[in-house]
């Protein structure tokens, strides 16, 4: 485990709760979420199936308002920032399909530009050089002008995550990018993520059923648990035997020595 700097906070939340409200009822899914992430780290969201996972990526993303509590990004409170001002500081990758896979991987990755493009979306040198960066980063040069629809399922994960890049923001937040891929390619994606994250100073943040792999992967992890949904380092949350009551204890124990779940018989 990498020995995390304390850098600047880049997003925060203080007894965040979580979930939906109309004008008869409020929903709450998760409640009293604290977390401090610093820049350059990768951090995964974990938990099991309806805990809220992406329902807390679409609240930091301002998808979605919270309920309760705060959010704070560089200091400032989310609410704060208008949508322009977020698209700046914040990209956001969902699981919703492509409006059009007709469009070439360049031109899926020139719409990260789009918060800083004129009124006529004319690029700039600067607008090029973070979409040629970006491209390379993320392997797709030789891909550039093949159609999305052309793409495996990996090779198009790597364009969205190469859209947000090219956004040129300090966090970036994904929702369940290894979905439907192969181990290799799940690996090589969480590795991708890591490295953009150490190199590039950018805090990211993705939701995963990959728990032994953020486990191995990540600088810090939020387990939402539905009760206290303790936050730290993978070692910290092990030795806290935080992962311990993640799942029934007749279906599925987890084994602090090796950091892996095992299947009770």
């Amino acid at each position: 485990m990498t020995e995390i700097k304390k850098k600047n906070i880049a997003l925060q939340t203080k007894n965040l709760s979580i979930g939906y409200q109309t004008k008869k009822e409020v929903t709450t899914v998760a409640k009293e979420i604290n977390l401090e992430l610093h820049s350059g780290i990768l951090t995964a969201i974990v938990g099991v199936n309806g805990i809220g996972k992406s329902t807390l990526l679409r609240t930091l993303g301002k998808v979605q308002p919270q309920l309760e509590g705060e959010i704070e990004i560089n200091g400032k409170r989310l609410q704060d920032y208008n949508s322009l001002e977020l698209a700046s500081v914040v990209s956001l990758v969902l699981t919703e399909p492509l409006a059009s896979k007709n469009m070439t991987v360049l031109e899926l990755v020139t719409l990260g530009r789009q918060p800083y493009t004129n009124w006529i979306g004319a690029l700039s040198e600067n607008d090029k050089t973070k979409i040629r960066e970006a491209l390379e980063r993320l392997e797709l040069k030789p891909l550039r002008h093949k159609k999305c629809y052309e793409l495996s399922d990996g090779q198009l994960q790597r364009v969205m995550i190469a859209r947000a890049l090219a956004q040129d923001t300090a966090i970036i937040l994904l929702d369940e990018p290894t979905t439907h891929l192969d181990l290799y390619h799940k690996v090589r994606i969480l590795k991708l993520l890591k490295s953009i994250a150490h190199e590039t100073n950018k805090t990211i943040v993705f939701t995963t059923h990959e728990i032994e792999m953020a486990i191995q992967l990540c600088d810090t992890m939020l387990l939402l648990d539905g009760k206290t949904n303790p936050f730290g380092q993978p070692c910290e949350l092990i030795e806290r035997k935080a992962f311990e009551n993640l799942f029934p204890a007749n279906a599925v124990s987890f084994d602090s020595q090796t950091g892996s779940f095992r299947i009770e018989k």
